[in-house]
């Protein structure tokens, strides 16, 4: 099912799909170095950047657009994964330091942070997350596990730890469903009814390596970004394998029979749609209806590599960060190469299904 997501040829459609780019708005004060993440606060216009200048940074965005710093938090180490928990008032981050730090931001702390986490290998990503009715962490790591830690009595000792077949490069939580995508396209599926077993290990349908993998809305399924310009869409329970597929994407028309491809960085899902969008290195963003097998919308270049996504609680902020993503190298971060947060305001049909489909 590759092709059905193939380019559009007729002129009335690709201008009915090309996105318009014209009232993004740039975070005001943004990291100083590459953006690793960003994450939204479900419950209030609160913005999460990580970037490997070793900081978290905290904004509060208005109704027109507009940011302003809010609260802080120091790592020794690039930091590489930020989320909000469920309540909104905490922020965790994981770092290439081998440490996760939270900030209760209800305590009124707005910097510093307290470590509940620890790995022996820097922490690629983490999450909050509920186990059986406990708010709990779980962060994944570059040391091959993931660990648990109960947020009610943090200790310098897991509440559980599993071993992956390989480094952790992507993780994601959706209620009770977590994805962990490795090194070597392994991708661990877990119910979190039994977090320390390990419900379903596959290999990723992508024959690259695995970028990004993220939680359908409704968590019945994932996306899978890899870095060879291709997204799958995978369903965990084996009767919906049918509907499982994958398509190109982020990738230049060929060219005297060559095609340059880029990498999928990063899969964002609509909070209210269950439609997603992708970005990548080729500095482009597109809005997909994955059950329609429909592209919605593609974007032009923002002038840099897309490292990182976001959509806000009701899907009418899309936040991308337009950053180096190393892609190629240190030789091509250069003091000139962008580095901002853009907010894109989501109007219309941007992110709707096709009407005809039901949702996700």
């Amino acid at each position: 099912m590759a092709g059905l997501f193939g380019t559009q040829t007729a002129s009335a459609t690709a201008n009915n799909t090309l996105g318009d780019l014209s009232k993004d708005v740039a975070l005001t004060a943004p990291p100083e170095d590459s953006i690793s993440d960003i994450s939204f606060s479900s419950q209030s216009p609160h913005l999460a950047v990580a970037s490997w200048d070793s900081k978290v940074r905290i904004y509060e965005i208005n109704g027109q657009g507009g940011s302003e710093g809010k609260a802080m938090m120091d790592f020794g180490g690039p930091v590489l994964s930020v989320d909000w928990s469920k309540d909104g008032s905490k922020v965790i981050a994981a770092s290439a330091d081998k440490t996760a730090k939270v900030l209760d931001l209800a305590s009124g702390n707005t910097s510093g942070g307290t470590q509940v986490a620890a790995h022996e290998q820097p922490i690629r990503s983490v999450r909050f997350c509920e186990v059986q009715g406990t708010p709990m962490i779980v962060t994944g790591s570059w040391d091959k596990t993931i660990k648990y830690w109960d947020m009610r009595a943090p200790t310098a000792t897991p509440a559980a730890s599993v071993q992956m077949q390989e480094r952790v490069y992507s993780m994601d939580v959706k209620d009770n469903l977590l994805v962990v995508g490795c090194a070597d396209r392994f991708i661990n599926i877990f119910s979190l009814q039994n977090p320390a077993a390990i419900f379903k290990t596959i290999q990723s349908p992508l024959k690259w390596q695995t970028r990004v993998v993220s939680c359908f809305t409704d968590a019945k399924g994932f996306a899978v970004g890899s870095i060879e310009g291709r997204c799958a869409i995978q369903y965990v329970e084996d009767d919906k394998s049918n509907l499982n597929f994958s398509f190109k994407c982020h990738r230049d028309p060929p060219q005297n029979n060559m095609t340059n491809v880029y990498s999928v960085n990063t899969i964002s899902f609509h909070p209210e749609h269950g439609t997603f969008s992708t970005a990548g290195s080729d500095g482009t963003f597109h809005f997909w209806d994955g059950v329609a097998k429909h592209r919605l919308k593609g974007y032009p270049t923002v002038g840099g590599t897309i490292s990182a996504s976001a959509f806000n609680s009701n899907g009418s902020i899309f936040a991308y960060a337009v950053s180096y993503d190393w892609s190629k190298g240190y030789a091509s971060n250069t003091p000139q190469y962008p580095n901002k947060v853009m907010l894109h305001p989501v109007n219309g049909d941007e992110c709707k299904p096709r009407p005809s489909v039901k949702k996700r």
